[in-house]
């Protein structure tokens, strides 16, 4: 199973940006997903996790209201549409699934993507 995430750069305050990841080797349609970021110094957190149909989902305080995440089963597909960046969402951004129930922990996820560098100047 391997998962890709893409879409980082660098971008101003205020501007948005959309990270995508796709899984291949197995089928995503049963796994609940999730968005991390570990920013320098600093451990990873959780951004955002949605159930295996998308019907919950569930967003850090930090990013609620500027982030959305998505799922498209059919293509095997996460992304994560940030709006408003600010300077502190600098970090990398790391997606991730599991098989088990939708957590906000990193143990709560079997496989991880390498992360995309996501920078916000100010």
């Amino acid at each position: 199973v391997q998962l890709q995430a893409f879409g980082g750069g660098l971008v101003q305050a205020g501007d948005s940006l959309k990270l995508s990841c796709t899984v291949s080797g197995r089928t995503i349609r049963t796994d609940a997903m999730g968005w991390f970021r570990q920013a320098p110094g600093k451990e990873r957190e959780f951004i955002a996790a949605i159930s295996w149909s998308g019907g919950n989902i569930y967003y850090a305080d930090s990013v609620k209201g500027r982030f959305t995440i998505s799922r498209d089963n059919a293509k095997n597909t996460i992304s994560l549409q940030m709006y408003s960046l600010k300077p502190e969402d600098t970090a990398v951004y790391y997606c991730a699934s599991t098989r088990t129930k939708l957590g906000f922990t990193d143990d709560a996820y079997a496989y991880w993507g390498q992360g995309t560098q996501v920078t916000v100047s100010s």
